[in-house]
This record gives C-alpha cells, sequence and structure tokens, in this order.
C-alpha cells in the first residue's frame, strides 16, 4: 500500500500545528542513549522536521529520511539554518544510508505508516552495534471526554480514520515482534496542548485522514468541531490531553 502521499498538500498545516515534543523527554534519549554532540541520528519519517529540530538543538548531527516532498521540502527550508542537518529522499525501509553508520534511530509519528519488517532489517543495517531505536508518538489520551468526542466527528467524517495514530497505541504485539526479543524501555510523558481556535482546527486538519478542502466532507467536519471547540473551549482556548509514548530498545 503506497502512504507516501498522504500528507501531500498538507506540509505547511503539518509544521504549523503538529506539537513538539518535551524537553524532559530530549533529555531522557540523551542519558539512555549516552548521546554525545555529534553523534549521528536518523530521523526516519522526518517530515516537517518537528522531531528533527529538537535533536538539532542539542548539537547532534540528525540525517532527516522522508520520502514526501512536500514535506521533506518545508523540512529543509524551516531546518537550513542548522548545518548538521541533512535531508535524504528515500524510505524507512530502503534508507541509502551506509551500513553501521547511525548511533541512533528516531521515528516520531511515522512508525505506523512503515512495513515493520523491511524496515527492522534496514535498522540492523544502518545501526552501529547495541545502537537502539526508538519509536515516539505524541497521542491523545483517550480517557479524556474532547478527545473522545474530537474521535467521534473524525469517524462520522473521515472515511479512512482507523484511529488516532492508525490505532497504534492499542497493539502492544507490534512493538514485542519489532523488538529484539520483545524487549523494549516504554516511558509516558503528559505534554497537554493549549491551542486557540485556530490551531485547535490546524491540528485536526494536519491528520492524514482528514478531509482536504476540495473533499465533501471537509465543511461538515469544520462545522463539529468548531461546535466541540465551543463547547469544552474557555477564554478562547482548548486544553487537549496528551501524552508523549516513547518505546526504546535494540532491534
Amino acid at each position: 500500500m503506497k502512504t507516501t502521499g498522504n500528507f501531500t498538500d498538507k506540509a505547511d498545516i503539518y509544521a504549523k500545528y503538529r506539537p513538539s515534543y518535551p524537553n524532559e523527554y530530549i533529555d531522557y534519549l540523551f542519558s539512555a542513549n549516552q548521546l554525545k554532540e555529534d553523534r549521528i541520528v536518523a530521523d526516519i519519517g522526518s517530515g516537517t522536521g518537528i522531531f528533527s529540530r529538537h535533536l538539532l538543538e542539542r548539537g547532534l548531527n540528525v540525517i532527516g529520511v522522508e520520502p514526501n516532498d512536500d514535506m521533506r521540502k518545508e523540512a529543509e527550508q524551516s531546518l537550513k539554518i542548522y548545518y548538521r542537518f541533512k535531508s535524504i529522499k528515500a524510505t524507512a525501509e530502503n534508507t541509502t544510508l551506509k551500513g553501521k553508520s547511525v548511533d541512533l534511530v528516531t521515528v516520531a509519528q511515522a512508525f505506523h505508516w512503515f512495513n515493520k519488517e523491511a524496515f527492522k532489517i534496514e535498522c540492523q543495517r544502518i545501526l552501529k552495534q547495541k545502537a537502539n531505536v526508538v519509536l515516539v508518538w505524541n497521542s491523545r489520551d483517550l480517557t479524556s471526554p474532547i478527545n473522545k468526542e474530537n474521535a467521534e466527528i473524525c469517524q462520522k467524517t473521515c472515511p479512512n480514520f482507523k484511529g488516532f495514530s492508525g490505532g497504534m497505541e492499542e497493539t502492544p504485539e507490534v512493538f514485542n515482534s519489532f523488538f529484539k526479543d520483545g524487549k523494549y524501555e516504554f516511558k509516558k510523558y503528559q505534554n497537554d496542548l493549549l491551542f486557540d481556535y485556530e490551531g485547535f482546527l490546524g491540528r485536526n486538519l494536519s491528520a492524514s485522514y482528514a478531509p482536504k478542502k476540495n473533499y465533501e466532507e471537509y465543511e461538515r467536519f469544520v462545522f463539529l468541531m468548531s461546535e466541540l471547540f465551543e463547547k469544552y473551549s474557555k477564554n478562547g482556548k482548548i486544553v487537549l490531553q496528551n501524552i508523549t509514548r516513547s518505546y526504546l530498545g535494540n532491534v
């Protein structure tokens, strides 16, 4: 199944409204992987460069691997101030990177799009000995009423909606088979998001399954989201309960 075009025409909205990651989490990545400045990280499915930026700000060399032209160009534009950033047009399953050349593989918000088995083999090829892969998502806390109702709207109006992040959080067996001997370290961080109406709508429209402007469901989607915002917002702002989830281990 060809998924690399799922975010075409969404790069600008994605870059603008997708959340970043807690500093505490980036600290954890450094200590857990004994990272130092100058180490090489391959950020696979790097999109518009949101996660790459966190790593570049800490002095790492980051290779962004992204097949979607719109997303990759957005990253190249916004990260051109970092001389340690290298951008490659390639897929997760065939990164074109040199064997045994990478100190850490990061995958933010993208693993659910990959062919898991082919990606695992590629990680084994490009990683230095004993180096890790980390899979991370900013995911909505589904115990929250706002997020439950948000999901219901997506089910009604988005034919391709299969749950947030492709429903990945509910399937731990995926991680058990991906990581070596089923062993990985799971961490989660509260990362609540504060949005005004524009930000709330933008965050929802940046999803791969969200209707684009010329789609028939677009107006209904926007109308229902504006109703949801009205219901839960205070003083023009809404808080979305959000959790940063991380899975780290050898493959």
